[in-house]
């Protein structure tokens, strides 16, 4: 892959792309605690947590699953739904909404821009469906590095919650 994501096709998912996604999460989950957050996702594999395989399946049957490849390899992934995931403390949007449920990138890719190119990508299918809103939630712990990352591509902080002793942040962005 070059130094960018300009390289990147984005596509839509398959059932198929679970266990791509499902190695994606558990990279990801050891590049966290190798840096010392154990608090994001904790220290089990995503694949070996209970229900992590199902859900991943469900994402990739029932939403709307998008895979960023680069020469054919899948680097990242996205998932589209109508809304947050009911078993968060977050109410559904007073509007019709896409709301990202997974944003994922390759570890091995991390800082090429393929998380922008995903949320791009999010931006016009949620254009493309004729909404205006697009939702996101993500982990507010650490020094806020992931709620910045939302900020720069575009999305403002709304509310913040609590799940369990998870500290996590709902981001907006309009789509016009």
């Amino acid at each position: 892959m070059n130094d960018t994501a300009d390289d990147v096709r984005i596509r839509p998912g398959t059932l198929a792309d679970a266990p791509a996604i499902l190695h994606m999460l558990d990279a990801a989950v050891v590049w966290m605690n190798d840096r010392g957050n154990t608090e994001q996702w904790g220290t089990t594999p995503y694949s070996k947590k209970p229900g992590g395989v199902a859900r991943v399946e469900r994402y990739m049957t029932e939403n709307s699953p998008y895979i960023a490849e680069s020469d054919g390899t899948p680097v990242g992934a996205l998932v589209l739904d109508s809304g947050p995931s009911p078993q968060l403390p977050i109410a559904p949007a007073e509007e019709p909404e896409r709301y990202v449920r997974l944003l994922i990138s390759d570890r091995r890719y991390a800082g090429l821009g393929i998380g922008a190119a995903l949320l791009s990508h999010a931006v016009a299918e949620t254009r493309r469906a004729g909404v205006r809103l697009l939702r996101v939630d993500c982990w507010a712990g650490g020094g806020g590095e992931l709620v910045a990352f939302y900020e720069r591509n575009g999305f403002t902080a709304t509310d913040s919650f609590l799940s369990g002793a998870w500290p996590g942040q709902v981001l907006a962005r309009r789509v016009d």
